[in-house]
């Protein structure tokens, strides 16, 4: 494996996803390209119904395209089984969902430790170890004994950063990660994930909060489930569409 590709830890070529209802094709995703390195911190953007959220699922493992190739770390995921795409998803992908969805019968510190129940081969001390660095990374080790309920929704979301990063996944997906908290709070999680960035994260994040979107490396835009636009911040966009 050459060097390039190892260091594109996504790969997306012609991604299609067609939805059938009724009979009716909804195409949802069209052409889909790009490449996502190691390290880097891209923002997704567009209008509602552009096709972000499918793009993220298919990017995350949790649904596949129609057609075209995914490679995650190395893996060509279209001809994966459901069991093969799932150990592929626990080893290399951590999600930050909007609505937290954290377990409210779990401490703060069983709801981190989440992920690292489906790895058999890890001690007891490891996981805790692994636990409380994820906690203290986010500010909220003083909080591992208490539940959800117990906590704001900024603290919540800390929380679901926390055990999207307990597993040491090779990329972190967020899917509008400040969509359901007031602006202090968005602006702690926004800070969390450039620091995790700076530390060598590698993050996508799904995002309509221009500010959020601003704190990325790279913005690739979309608009009718196509690539409009791709390039670095703080230069003028590659504009994909032709004109």
């Amino acid at each position: 494996m050459d060097t390039e590709t190892m260091e594109n830890l996504v790969e997306l070529n012609n991604i299609n996803k067609i939805f059938l209802t009724d009979e009716i094709e909804t195409h949802a995703l069209s052409k889909i390209s790009f490449t996502l390195s190691k390290g880097e911190y891209v923002a997704i953007s567009g209008p509602s119904g552009c096709g972000k959220s499918t793009l993220l699922s298919i990017l995350g493992l949790l649904d596949v395209a129609s057609s075209g190739t995914y490679t995650l770390a190395g893996h060509n995921v279209e001809n994966m089984t459901k069991q093969q795409r799932a150990s592929l998803r626990n080893r290399d992908i951590g999600f930050i969902f909007q609505s937290f969805n954290l377990i409210s019968d779990l401490t703060i510190e069983e709801n981190v430790a989440l992920p690292l129940t489906y790895r058999k081969e890890m001690s007891k001390a490891e996981r805790q170890s692994r636990v409380s660095d994820a906690l203290a990374k986010v500010h909220m080790s003083h909080r591992a004994r208490h539940y959800p309920s117990q906590l704001s929704g900024g603290q919540q979301q800390r929380v679901a950063v926390a055990r999207a990063i307990v597993g040491s996944p090779s990329v972190l997906l967020a899917d509008e990660p400040t969509g359901n908290l007031d602006s202090k709070n968005a602006e702690a999680v926004m800070d969390i994930l450039d620091n995790l960035h700076r530390e060598g994260a590698t993050i996508c994040i799904v995002t309509h909060d221009p500010r959020s979107a601003e704190r990325a490396q790279r913005s690739i835009i979309l608009s009718d489930g196509q690539v409009v636009a791709d390039g670095l911040h703080n230069h003028e966009l590659t504009l994909i569409r032709e004109a």
